[in-house]
Parts: C-alpha cells; sequence; structure tokens
C-alpha cells in the first residue's frame, strides 16, 4: 500500500545541537519557548535562514526575529536567550500574546508565516521541505475498478487520540486504515454513474527529513473542549517496516529518554501534544543514543 520507502530515521543526541539554551516564560510563552528548542536542534532551519539576506528589517517580520533568535541561541549560554522580539512578532502576525496555544497550530503558523515573508522563496520553500509529507488521498468504488485520487502534502501529521490507552503504532496503523462510505455517506462514481459505496484512505508516498506528528488529544463536544489525558506510549526509535516501510527516531532535544517516557500522558502526567523525528542512515539506528 505505501510502496518501497527506503528512508530511515536517527535520533538527533545533544551532541548534534549547540547544546541547551535557556528561554525564560515570557507572557505565557512556554509552547512558542518549546517549538524555538526544536527550531534550534533542527539545525538545518539556522543554516538555511543564516544564507537568506531580507530586504526589509521590519520588526513585524517573523522569519527575520526567528533567525535572530536562533543566532543568539549559539553564542554565550550563560544567559538567557533574547527572544521576546520574536514573540512580539508572532503576536503582531496574530499569535497573541498571554494566551494559550495549540503547539501544532503555532508550528504550523511560523512555516506558512516565512512562506509568505520571506523574500527569497526557494530558500523558504526548502525550510517547509524539511517538514513536508507527501501524501495521496484515494477513493475507491467497491462496484467497478474506479479510482479517484489526489496527490497533497501535510507539514505535520494529526494522529487520532482513543479514550483508553493507546500507542504511537496504533495511532498511525488507524490513521493509514480504509474507512468503508456506505448508506447516506456512499460517494458518485462519474464511471458507475450514480452514488456507490466506497473505500477510502489515505496512502504514504514520502517523508521528509524531519517528521513533525501531532498527537490529538482534544476534543469538542456540547460546547465544551474536553482534554484526553489518557497514556499514549511512543518508542525512542520507530521501525515501519510492518507498517509504512520506514524507521523512525524521537528528536527530543531537551530531555533524556526516562523524562522524555514521563510525558506519555495519564493521570496527573505530563502529556506530549508534538513529537519530533529525524531522518537519519540505518547505519544511525544501530546506536540510538539519546543524551540529556
Amino acid at each position: 500500500m505505501y510502496g518501497r520507502l527506503c528512508n530511515a530515521f536517527s535520533a538527533l543526541t545533544m551532541r548534534d545541537c549547540f547544546g541547551m539554551r535557556g528561554l525564560t516564560n515570557y507572557h505565557l510563552s512556554c509552547c512558542v519557548n518549546t517549538l524555538l528548542q526544536t527550531f534550534f536542534a533542527t539545525w538545518e532551519i539556522g543554516d538555511l535562514l543564516d544564507k537568506w539576506e531580507a530586504a526589509s528589517a521590519r520588526a513585524d517580520t517573523v522569519p527575520l526575529e526567528l533567525k535572530r533568535v536562533l543566532t543568539a541561541m549559539r553564542r554565550d549560554h550563560s544567559q538567557p536567550v533574547p527572544h521576546r522580539d520574536f514573540i512580539h512578532s508572532l503576536d503582531r502576525n496574530g499569535v497573541r500574546l498571554n494566551t494559550q496555544h495549540d503547539a501544532d497550530e503555532v508550528f504550523l503558523s511560523i512555516l506558512n508565516f516565512m512562506q509568505q515573508q520571506m523574500d527569497d522563496k526557494p530558500l523558504a520553500l526548502e525550510i517547509q521541505n524539511l517538514y513536508k509529507i507527501s501524501v495521496e488521498t484515494y477513493l475507491r468504488c467497491s462496484e467497478c475498478p474506479s479510482v479517484q485520487t489526489l496527490t497533497s502534502y501535510l507539514l505535520s501529521l494529526p494522529l487520532h487520540v482513543k479514550e483508553d490507552h493507546d500507542s504511537l503504532e496504533d495511532c498511525m496503523t488507524s490513521f493509514f486504515e480504509h474507512q468503508e462510505l456506505k448508506g447516506i455517506n456512499c460517494c458518485f462514481c462519474a464511471e458507475c454513474g450514480k452514488k456507490t459505496p466506497s473505500k477510502q484512505g489515505v496512502k504514504l508516498l514520502s517523508l521528509p527529513r524531519i517528521l513533525c506528528v501531532h498527537l490529538k488529544r482534544y476534543r469538542n463536544g456540547h460546547g465544551f473542549t474536553q482534554k484526553l489525558d489518557c497514556r499514549v506510549t511512543f518508542p525512542e526509535t520507530f521501525d515501519f517496516s510492518e507498517t509504512l516501510n520506514e524507521a523512525l527516531s524521537t528528536d527530543f532535544a531537551q530531555s533524556s529518554w526516562e523524562e522524555v517516557q514521563t510525558t506519555y500522558g495519564g493521570h496527573h502526567r505530563g502529556t506530549a501534544y508534538m513529537l519530533m523525528y529525524r531522518r537519519g542512515s540505518k547505519e544511525e539506528l544501530q546506536q540510538p543514543e539519546l543524551s540529556g
């Protein structure tokens, strides 16, 4: 179903970074701070932004302020990083201060701001391509050989979380399972000339260098938003050989693996909402060290 994909992913260790940098919680900026740490750990972003010479130095330019703060994070480690200008640039672009934000929404907003506000469009596209997941949505008629397909891409993989114990493997399997469309859900088939039962699903075409996984822990119903604190386990290294023919391992630059495991969720526990995985060689996967 997913073809022969030859990508492999390996852990990004602290040795691959410039070391951790302190970020103060400024006007409820903890969500943005976490994303800044992942952008810093993704060294490719800093390297690409270093190549960019902005034509304008406007204060509301998110990619310019991101470039500045990532540069500052590489310098003297004895002081917290001055990142207020970056946070204010987000505020001027609609990501408001003093507000609890969804990490995935802020992540996608920052990538979109880079596409919109960078005057070097090929360079902006290179940054987006670091996260681009190519997928094919298909609709297969159950009464004839007709198959309708649409190729698109995602910048993060949105995975539904069940309300009991779950795992990353189960969430991914559910995401790629086809759905039976019957009864009032039947779709029109041009070959049959009528609405027919069909199967709908998503095929993975390619994975990016950095895979962002969004665990959807919130449910809306009866006018309320409910957070799911249920336990969702995820491995330090993830082997796609049986599901997507891929191998992945987590990019957690801020913590040891033991600390990361405390974010599986459950009552009175921290809960992870976003996971970052880095692609590497199969040889690196054989030694998946993660230092703290």
